[in-house]
C-alpha cells in the first residue's frame, strides 16, 4: 500500500500523505514553499519527512485563512533545517487556535495520511493521544464511506505527532493517563489565565464606560490574544520539560 517507509517518498506519495492533489504540490513548489527533492535514479525526485511537514503546515496554515504572501513570510522566518518533527509542531500549534477544524474521514483515508497500515492497537493509541476520534456514520465528502464503515474524526496537528508515536513502546494506560495530566493542568491554567484576565483587564475596562465601539474592538482583540498564550504555554512547557529531563538522575 505504501512503498516508501524509508522516507524517500515519489510526489504522488507525498500528495497522497500529505492530502492534497499533485497539482497543488506542484504549485507550492513553483511558488517556492517546498525545497527542491533528491534526484534519484532515472531522475525521479525522492521527497522526505521535511517535505511533508512543510505540506501540511502550509495546508494548515491555509485552513486559517492565511494568504499565499502570510504563509510565505512565515516559511522563511523558520530556521534553513528545520526538521520534520519542528514543523509537526508549528502544525500543532497553529492547529490549535482553531480546535474545531477537525476532519472526518474513513479508515483508508486515514492510513494514507498515516502513510502506513493502521491495526486496531494503533487506532487505540491514536485516540488515547486525542490525534483521532471514532465517529460513527459516513467519512467526508471527498470519499465517503459505505453504511457502518469505520470513520474517525481526525485532529490535523496531532495526527502526524501521533503517528510517530505509534513506534514507541509506550503503553496504552500510559498514553491515556499522560493526556489525563494535560487536560487536568491546562485547564486549570485556562482558568486561572481567565480569572486574570478577567479581573485585572476586562473588568476594569467596563467599568470606564467604553463606547460601543471601544467595547467592540476590545473584544476582538481579546481573541487575538489566544494563539500568543498558546505559544507562550507550549514554549514554557517544552523549556520546563527539557530541565526536568536534564535533572533525572541516570539509571
Amino acid at each position: 500500500m505504501h512503498g516508501s517507509r524509508g522516507g524517500a517518498l515519489t510526489v504522488d506519495e507525498l500528495a497522497a500523505r500529505a492530502g492534497i492533489t499533485v497539482r497543488t504540490l506542484r504549485f507550492y513548489a513553483a511558488k517556492g514553499l517546498l525545497p527542491p527533492p533528491e534526484i534519484g535514479p532515472r531522475r525521479v525526485g525522492r521527497y522526505g519527512p521535511e517535505h511533508l511537514g512543510r505540506l501540511e503546515l502550509i495546508e494548515e496554515l491555509q485552513r486559517q485563512g492565511l494568504t499565499l504572501a502570510a504563509i510565505e513570510r512565515y516559511l522563511a522566518q523558520l530556521p534553513e533545517d528545520v526538521g520534520s518533527l519542528d514543523l509537526a509542531v508549528h502544525r500543532a500549534l497553529v492547529a490549535s487556535w482553531q480546535p474545531e477544524a477537525a476532519e472526518r474521514v474513513s479508515r483508508e483515508q486515514l492510513e494514507r495520511r498515516a502513510g502506513r497500515a493502521l491495526s486496531d492497537a494503533d487506532l487505540d493509541r491514536l485516540a488515547a493521544m486525542g490525534a483521532i476520534i471514532p465517529q460513527p456514520g459516513a467519512a467526508s465528502d471527498a470519499a465517503s464511506a459505505p453504511d457502518g464503515a469505520e470513520c474517525f474524526s481526525v485532529d490535523p496537528g496531532l495526527l502526524p505527532l501521533g503517528v510517530r508515536v505509534l513506534d514507541v513502546p509506550i503503553p496504552l494506560e500510559t498514553l491515556v493517563a499522560a493526556r489525563a495530566v494535560v487536560r487536568l493542568h491546562s485547564r486549570a491554567t485556562a482558568h486561572d489565565l481567565h480569572r486574570l484576565f478577567r479581573d485585572t483587564v476586562w473588568r476594569p475596562f467596563r467599568a470606564s464606560d467604553p463606547s460601543p465601539e471601544g467595547l467592540e474592538r476590545m473584544k476582538e482583540l481579546a481573541t487575538h490574544i489566544e494563539p500568543m498564550v498558546v505559544q507562550a504555554l507550549v514554549t514554557a512547557f517544552q523549556r520546563s520539560l527539557a530541565e526536568e529531563l536534564a535533572e533525572a538522575p541516570p539509571q
